[in-house]
C-alpha cells in the first residue's frame, strides 16, 4: 500500500500530527509520500503532483478546505481521500488528531468509501467556455459591494427564475452544511444527489431554496441596476468578475468525491456533535 500525505502546514497543529502518522505508516510497513516542500521524517518525498500518481490513498491533514482543494484532483484521478481535523469544524474529515492510532485499519482494509457528488462550473461567453472548475461544496454568485443587491436569473431550458438579492448559493449535498445552511438553505443526507439553490438575502418574500434532481442543467446570467461588480467563486474560490452577458453553466460533474470513513458514526450523529450548542 501506498499512501500519500497531503497537509496544510500553516493550521495549528498539523505539523505535529503529520510527523506522528509518518512514525505510525513505518510502523504498518507501507510507503508514505509527502510532497517535497515538507519538511517531515519517515516519508518519500516527490512532487506534489507524483503523490498524487503513485499513491493508493490520499490522506489529508488541514481543515475542510484541505480536503476540498486536494480532493478535487484525486476526485479526478479516482483516488479515495481520508482527511485528518486539524481545523476547527472539520466537518468531511474523519480523523481527529488524538485517535491517529485509527489509520491502521487502511492496512487492512477496514473502512468504507462514500462517493460524493460534485458539480462542473462553467463560465461561458459568446459561445466559448472561459473557465471550468469542480465544486466540492457550492458556487456562489455575489456582489463585490456589502448589501448591494443584485439581479439573477435561472434558465431551466426555456423556463426561468428571477431572483433580487445579494447572491445566490447552489450547493452539492456535501456543501449544504456550509454557506448555504447559514443562508438558510436545506442539511441534505451527503449520499443522495441533489443540487440546491439557496438565495442570500433576497428582496422577496416568495424566494425560496429549490432541491433540484441531480441532472438539471442550470444556466445563470447576473448583474447589477447599480454597476456593482458581480463576481463568481467556487469552494471560496473568486473568479474573474462576471458580465451580464457571462453565461454560468451548473451541472452534476461527471467525477465524484471518495471520502473514506474509518469510524461507523452516521451523517446524523455527526450533524449532531458538530453543529451541537457550546
Amino acid at each position: 500500500m501506498k499512501i500519500g500525505v497531503l497537509p496544510n502546514i500553516d493550521k495549528k497543529g498539523a505539523a505535529a500530527a503529520v510527523e506522528k502518522m509518518g512514525k505510525i505508516f513505518k510502523s504498518m510497513d507501507v510507503e508514505a509520500y509527502i510532497p517535497d516542500n515538507i519538511c517531515a521524517s519517515d516519508y518519500i518525498h516527490l512532487p506534489e503532483r507524483q503523490v498524487f500518481e503513485v499513491a493508493d490513498i490520499i490522506v489529508t491533514v488541514g481543515g475542510d478546505g484541505t480536503i476540498m482543494r486536494y480532493g478535487k484532483l484525486a476526485a479526478k484521478l479516482n483516488k479515495p481521500v481520508l482527511g485528518v481535523n486539524a481545523g476547527r469544524m472539520g466537518f468531511l474529515a474523519d480523523v481527529e488528531p488524538n485517535d491517529l492510532e485509527s489509520l491502521k485499519k487502511l492496512k487492512d482494509g477496514d473502512y468504507t468509501v462514500e462517493d460524493r457528488m460534485l458539480l462542473n462550473v462553467s463560465v461561458v461567453e459568446n459561445g466559448e467556455e472561459k473557465f471550468s472548475q469542480v465544486a466540492v461544496n457550492d458556487m456562489v454568485i455575489t456582489s463585490g459591494f456589502i448589501s448591494r443587491i443584485i439581479d439573477i436569473k435561472a434558465y431551466f431550458g426555456n423556463d426561468c427564475i428571477s431572483y433580487r438579492a445579494d447572491g445566490l448559493i447552489v450547493a452539492t449535498p456535501t456543501g449544504s452544511t456550509a454557506y448555504s445552511l447559514s443562508a438558510g438553505g436545506a442539511i441534505i443526507d451527503p449520499l443522495s444527489e441533489n443540487i440546491c439553490i439557496t438565495p442570500i438575502c433576497s428582496h422577496s418574500l416568495s424566494a425560496r431554496p429549490i432541491l433540484l434532481n441531480k441532472d438539471t442543467v442550470v444556466r445563470f446570467n447576473a448583474y447589477s441596476l447599480k454597476r456593482a461588480d458581480v463576481f463568481l467563486s467556487v469552494d471560496g474560490r473568486r473568479t474573474p468578475a462576471i458580465r451580464p452577458t457571462t453565461d454560468i453553466i451548473v451541472r452534476k460533474s461527471k467525477y465524484t468525491l471518495k471520502l473514506i470513513r474509518l469510524s461507523n458514526k452516521s451523517f446524523y450523529k455527526i450533524l449532531s456533535e458538530k453543529f451541537k450548542e457550546k
